[in-house]
């Protein structure tokens, strides 16, 4: 082990005792109360926190949200550790077999598989270690919608089941268009909701054929959206208007101007 690999050890194993420390008798009751479920709304702010980092481009922030969510996956396997079940190194030992096993292009010197017949090898080594009746079986239902179509479409496309240019795709967004505009003009909520639905679909898959994360994308809209919103309340509150005065024709006087000079 390297001098710098065992400095890692070391501070991954100094963490742990802290760790166990907090949950010791005399350590911190806030630490000895929680229980696997209740700390999973802080597992998940940490993990948006790392994503927002990211998206910011926040070195700092990432380094920090980085060891905040490490304590939260730590502290999760210690949870498990003192009821007998299972520790960190079982989690540590079960994903390194575990990325021997799906990438035998790495390390089986004979494996001569292109990159389509890895990711499809890669779909069918999981369903088959998980014992999963079907290809598209396992992506968690409560993920985020954007982020649980990409990755259904991910391992769809895995398989093959793909186009192979953008034209399609773009075509299928259209077709999926023409339908809702259809469901609309007809009046059928159940149907509206249905190709609304499809159309999201179409446009996600969109997204994964550019190559560009439709949540983050849609993230980075609804910024730009509020602070291009925000323009507008202050022009008026320079002019002397309440936003709640003022009329649609005004507002969006105001909205293309800050839009404008948003894009000069």
């Amino acid at each position: 082990m390297s001098a710098k690999n065992k400095q890692i050890a070391d501070t991954f194993i100094e963490l742990l005792e802290v760790l166990r420390r907090l949950r010791a008798p005399g350590g911190c009751p806030w630490d000895q109360k929680q229980t696997s479920e209740s700390l999973i709304p802080y597992l998940l702010e940490e993990t948006y926190e790392i994503i927002e980092a990211i998206e910011e481009g926040d070195v700092e922030i990432l380094k920090e949200e980085l060891g905040d969510l490490i304590l939260h996956i730590l502290f999760q396997a210690e949870l498990a550790r003192e009821s007998g079940k299972f520790d960190i190194s079982d989690s540590l030992k079960h994903i390194s077999k575990k990325l021997i096993h799906r990438h035998p292009q790495v390390f089986d010197n004979n494996s001569k598989d292109s990159i389509d017949d890895k990711n499809k090898s890669w779909e069918i080594a999981k369903q088959k270690e998980k014992k999963r009746d079907n290809i598209l079986d396992g992506v968690p239902k409560n993920l985020p919608a954007l982020i649980r179509a990409r990755r259904i479409q991910e391992k769809a496309a895995n398989v093959g089941f793909d186009w192979d240019e953008l034209s399609p795709v773009l075509g299928k967004i259209d077709e999926e268009l023409a339908e809702l505009k259809e469901a609309v003009t007809l009046k059928d909520s159940e149907n509206i909701k249905d190709e609304m639905g499809d159309v999201f679909f179409s446009l996600v898959n969109l997204s994964r054929f550019l190559n560009i994360n439709p949540e983050a994308a849609l993230r980075m809209t609804i910024s730009k959206f509020e602070a291009r919103f925000a323009q507008v309340e202050k022009e008026l509150k320079r002019r002397g208007k309440d936003i709640t005065d003022s009329s649609l024709e005004e507002m969006d006087e105001i909205w293309n101007v800050v839009k404008k000079k948003a894009r000069a």
